[in-house]
């Protein structure tokens, strides 16, 4: 996945690349896959369903078809079999986010349906910096490359999780909620990224005016 290239970074190598041009670069690492992480940086990746892993657990794997709401995704990637695995169930897989090499680079996005005054919405979750200080210097190139790369994981969504959209392709012009999570305030945001069709395919709008959805309390009648 692309952003995975730039969560990768330790603050010292961030700032040694940034120093050198991408010719430089280039004629150092020679071998095709070396220049992987320049390409990733400077390009949104392409979606490839050969090397998207999906995995139905809980409720969702008992399902004869499974394409019923609610539904969480948990997608992560592997940087050295460029391998996406996507689980899908009730709640996050929080078994996919663990040993240290998840915990490190945080770069999952979890997603999960909402259903909010009968208006179905997806809404993505990036984890941008915080938990440790090696993310804090990085964070606006993570924020940047995670909505670079967002649209390749919406399609993720959509063709790992295909009987949901088949039994409901309404889904697919739902609203799309993105929530950059972060320590530092100026990385901490929500986004609306317009219905799911649109954001899968060219990302977020320059603007929207629309209201971020509001949850319905204990007594509402909505």
């Amino acid at each position: 996945m692309g952003f995975a290239a730039a969560m990768f970074l330790q603050p010292v190598q961030l700032k040694q690349q940034q120093k050198s041009s991408l010719l430089v670069f280039s004629k150092q690492r020679k071998e095709k896959r070396s220049i992987a992480p320049v390409a990733r940086l400077f390009g949104r990746s392409i979606f490839e369903a050969s090397k998207l892993k999906v995995l139905f657990l809980g409720a969702a794997a008992e399902e004869k078809q499974p394409g019923k709401l609610p539904r969480t995704y948990t997608l992560t990637h592997s940087d050295v079999t460029s391998a996406i695995t996507l689980a899908i169930s009730g709640t996050v897989n929080s078994a996919q986010l663990q040993g240290w090499y998840n915990r490190l680079q945080r770069d999952e996005v979890v997603a999960e349906w909402e259903e909010v005054q009968g208006r179905r919405s997806l809404h993505v979750h990036c984890h941008v910096s915080g938990g440790h200080a090696l993310l804090a210097p990085i964070a606006g190139l993570r924020r940047s490359i995670f909505r670079r790369e967002l649209p390749m994981v919406l399609k993720a969504f959509v063709h790992g999780d295909g009987a949901l959209f088949g039994n409901h392709p309404e889904l697919e012009e739902a609203a799309v909620w993105v929530y950059f999570h972060s320590n530092l305030p100026e990385f901490n945001s929500v986004e609306s990224w317009g219905p799911l069709r649109d954001a899968a395919s060219s990302g977020p709008p320059p603007s929207s005016p629309e209201e971020r959805p509001r949850r319905c309390g204990p007594e509402c009648e909505c």
